[in-house]
């Protein structure tokens, strides 16, 4: 018997109609991840609690089952301005509307509503899982020196496990990533472009399964987005991070990956609170650590991903 390899392919596809398989192909849909991990069986263990005259393990029922993946994409163009990314399914799939201005622009912005899921198959090594209905969030750190991933954490029904070959795999719709620098990135915060140690992001859906009698779906029911920047300590008249937070001001976040058009992506908050300020040092220059609360300004509009 030939032994499991850590051979894998993971596609994904937007499902039409919620919870019926997408049928995702490896030449259409093929995702290109990192770090991937897969729980193909959570849920509860329930015990039956028997009253026996004797001791011993009465077992448990496995219940309210469902699958979980996580893996990051490298952030990056679509080759194309006005072309959605390799990666948009998964966007849509954490509850983003896309938005496409052609020859220009791929836009995603949250929604509160019509929330789209997809099918999700992960073959490890001609083991085929099948995720259906999924739905996820994302998280995605910008750190200098180093590739910008977005991480992906999906939860999805139980579709059916199998012996399928490997599918080939079509993955030329990923392009190459560009590390965060000074030449490649561009990033302000409050009006502020100072020097800056990196800036985190977590959408922040609260992802629910829910198994009732007369239905299951994994569902989207709520949003709570957070984040982080490290910036370089300045004068108290250059920027007043204690006033403005304890004033509880909201303000612009902007921030510019890239440079050729075709590999930009630009992210945008209108309304982001800052957090209770901390200082710290790296390599003995002073810093502080700015909590971020990203807030609506006329609803659903808190983030913006572009890619253009």
């Amino acid at each position: 018997m030939a032994k499991k390899l850590g051979n894998r392919a993971i596609l994904a596809k937007i499902e039409t109609t919620y919870g019926t398989d997408a049928v995702p192909t490896g030449a259409a849909n093929a995702m290109m991840m990192i770090n991937v991990t897969y729980e193909p069986l959570l849920g509860q263990d329930v015990s039956r609690d028997l009253i026996l005259p004797y001791m011993g393990h009465q077992g448990v029922l496995l219940v309210g089952n469902y699958a979980r993946l996580t893996g990051e994409i490298e952030l990056a163009g679509s080759g194309t301005p006005g072309t959605p990314p390799a990666y948009g399914p998964l966007l849509r799939a954490c509850a983003m509307a896309e938005v496409i201005t052609a020859s220009t622009s791929a836009a995603y912005n949250p929604i509160s509503a019509g929330q789209e899921a997809v099918s999700i198959y992960y073959n490890m090594d001609g083991v085929n899982h099948v995720l259906l209905g999924a739905r996820g969030t994302f998280t995605l750190d910008m750190k200098p020196a180093a590739v910008p991933r977005l991480k992906f954490v999906f939860t999805g029904l139980l579709g059916t496990i199998a012996d399928v070959a490997l599918p080939t795999v079509t993955l030329t719709a990923f392009k190459t990533p560009l590390p965060v620098s000074k030449a490649n990135t561009t990033f302000s915060l409050h009006g502020l472009a100072s020097a800056c140690e990196g800036v985190s992001f977590d959408l922040a859906n609260q992802i629910e399964p829910r198994l009732l009698i007369g239905y299951e779906g994994i569902e989207h029911v709520d949003r709570d987005m957070t984040g982080s920047a490290v910036l370089e300590a300045v004068a108290i008249a250059t920027k007043d991070w204690l006033s403005i937070a304890r004033a509880h001001t909201k303000g612009v976040l902007a921030l510019v990956h890239g440079t050729v058009a075709g590999n930009i992506v630009q992210l945008d908050a209108p309304a982001v609170q800052i957090g209770r300020p901390n200082y710290g040092d790296t390599q003995k220059i002073i810093n502080n650590t700015l909590p971020l609360m990203f807030m609506p300004s006329t609803g659903n509009d808190e983030f913006k991903i572009t890619v253009k």
